[in-house]
């Protein structure tokens, strides 16, 4: 293989976990709203914050990084100048934490891609950390091929499928031709 690796995409469960935003400018404020929907336990650490941060109800450290900020956290976003960023990446480096470093891939261990939700099915894509403005292009083409009212359609015909195969044991490499039959079976009256 030449050149980096691709990334490995992976969903987090954060409810209740630490997670820390070193920075306190627009980039930290625009990756704080999605870590408080997951339910993320988020601590700020930075000598200024945005008043939307200020307002979040986070825990804020009004001060510069310090390595021990990242003990007993799951993941770390670094929102601040570069050579904060390397000091990030030293410290999560040593402790095994992942750090997305916003636009700033070399210090960033983890990438946060476009995500595009649709009533409870997240959909998210990622250029390996290489065009961040065309995740965004991606994610505004996606949001008018995947309308909101047919994806809970498709979640509630799928949820109520699955409770049938579980119970009637139906294998797994039968339940997608199964679903899509399914999923068929709601427009076939439509013209």
């Amino acid at each position: 293989m030449t050149g980096p690796a691709p990334l490995f995409p992976v969903f987090l469960k954060l409810t209740d976990r630490a997670v820390v935003v070193v920075g306190g400018g627009p980039v930290a404020t625009s990756k704080l709203r999605a870590l408080l929907d997951a339910g993320a336990q988020v601590t700020v650490v930075s000598p200024e914050v945005t008043p939307e941060i200020q307002a979040s109800g986070v825990s804020i450290r009004r001060r510069p990084f310090q390595a021990t900020d990242l003990d007993d956290a799951w993941l770390v976003v670094a929102a601040a100048p570069p050579d904060v960023n390397r000091d990030v990446a030293a410290a999560a480096a040593a402790r095994r934490l992942f750090v997305n470093a916003a636009d700033d891939p070399a210090h960033a261990s983890a990438s946060l891609g476009g995500v595009l939700r649709r009533d409870g099915v997240p959909v998210a894509f990622s250029t390996d950390g290489e065009a961040p403005a065309l995740a965004g292009l991606i994610r505004q083409a996606l949001e008018a091929l995947l309308p909101e009212s047919e994806v809970s359609r498709w979640v509630a015909t799928a949820q109520k499928e699955r409770t049938t195969w579980l119970r009637e044991h139906v294998p797994i490499e039968r339940r997608r031709p199964l679903l899509l039959q399914a999923l068929a079976a709601l427009y076939k009256d439509r013209p």
